[in-house]
């Protein structure tokens, strides 16, 4: 072969061979998740009022619709990637792998684009 070892031809590696990057990505949304989720509770803690006027209020500065819609683009880039995670190890027929990862690659982006756009009109509609 002439490669090196067989340790250091694998080292890195997975069973998909792909090493740890779907594991980093899944860590640095959750990361992410809790500076936002944290960010989005000490805001609505200091709102102190719920009412519609207010939230669109404070929803349609830069800063809190921006952070809001990397909340949603996180929250479900990482629940994708978890449950992808649950489906490539516990489904075991291809088509059905295929139909479910389809399915919830659709959920998801759907789910997030409907997010985004909803803060998106809040914030500079005025109306959801």
């Amino acid at each position: 072969m002439g490669n090196g070892t067989s340790i250091g031809r694998v080292r890195g590696l997975g069973a998909a061979h792909h090493g740890a990057h779907h594991w980093l990505v899944q860590r640095f949304t959750a990361i992410g998740n809790l500076v936002l989720m944290s960010w989005l509770l000490v805001s609505l803690v200091t709102l102190g009022d719920f009412g519609h006027a207010s939230v669109t209020k404070w929803l349609s500065q830069p800063i809190s619709a921006t952070a809001m819609i990397l909340l949603v683009f996180s929250l479900f880039w990482h629940a994708r990637l978890g449950l992808q995670v649950l489906i490539e190890d516990y489904v075991h027929e291809a088509g059905t792998k295929f139909a479910a990862l389809a399915a919830l690659n659709l959920a998801t982006i759907g789910g997030g684009a409907f997010g985004i756009f909803s803060v998106a009109a809040l914030a500079f509609g005025g109306q959801a």
